[in-house]
């Protein structure tokens, strides 16, 4: 009789942040073994009670004290020995958050949790370089055919920070005035009176998504299209 097998189920979540106009990503150092004193990407096993998206909640709020703006599962990671301890399948997830306002903070099996700049990171524990290279390319095209960028700037932003975001994240130099001119035809941004001082030129307005109306033009047929 062939033995059934005994395979653990995970959670581990890639949390971008966009923080000095760099796209980050929040790191946890381990306080245990395996990898003791490794940095690795938030997560843990799923309970016997809970729904994945809860366990992959819980996981952040214990860990790194983040509540989740945008959330989306990613892949499955099953390679027979990605866990030193035994069979663990970590179905993995993808998050967007604005940084200022979480105050993060290591609790249970973490020490440490911080943000690293995604061009800048350290070594990272089991199988999570994979994971967060397949959640930086799923970023770096979601971004091109939805207005996701939104959540990662602030409420209020300036113009050069959303070109600085696509940038960024793309990894291109973009057509500056073409990118403007696109987005501003979408009707999807609000640009407010207050003026902020930009360097040495005149101080320009910032701008907000306007969330209402992208929706309503969803509804519509409306297309979000960034090359």
């Amino acid at each position: 009789m062939r033995k059934m097998p005994h395979i653990r189920v995970a959670v581990d979540a890639v949390v971008f942040g966009y923080r000095d106009r760099k796209l980050n990503v929040l790191l946890i150092k381990r306080s245990i073994e395996p990898f003791k004193d490794s940095w690795a990407l938030p997560g843990g096993l799923v309970l016997e009670n809970e729904s994945l998206e809860t366990a992959v909640e819980r996981e952040l709020k214990e860990e790194t004290n983040v509540t989740i703006d945008y959330l989306e599962q990613l892949y499955t990671f099953g390679n027979v020995d990605r866990d030193p301890r035994n069979r663990v399948v970590s179905i993995a997830y993808f998050a967007l958050v604005k940084p200022e306002h979480h105050l993060i903070k290591a609790d249970t099996d973490a020490k440490d949790v911080a943000w690293f700049a995604i061009d800048d990171l350290p070594n990272l524990a089991f199988d999570h370089q994979k994971i967060f290279e397949t959640a930086k390319n799923r970023l770096k095209s979601k971004l091109t055919y939805e207005p996701i960028g939104f959540d990662l700037l602030a409420n209020k932003f300036l113009f050069s920070d959303l070109e600085k975001l696509y940038t960024t994240i793309l990894e291109k130099d973009i057509d500056r005035r073409n990118f403007r001119k696109k987005i501003l035809s979408f009707n999807i941004l609000e640009e407010l009176e207050q003026k902020v001082s930009e360097g040495r030129g005149r101080p320009a307005n910032l701008f907000k998504f306007n969330q209402k109306q992208y929706f309503k033009l969803l509804k519509e047929g409306f297309l979000f299209d960034i090359k």
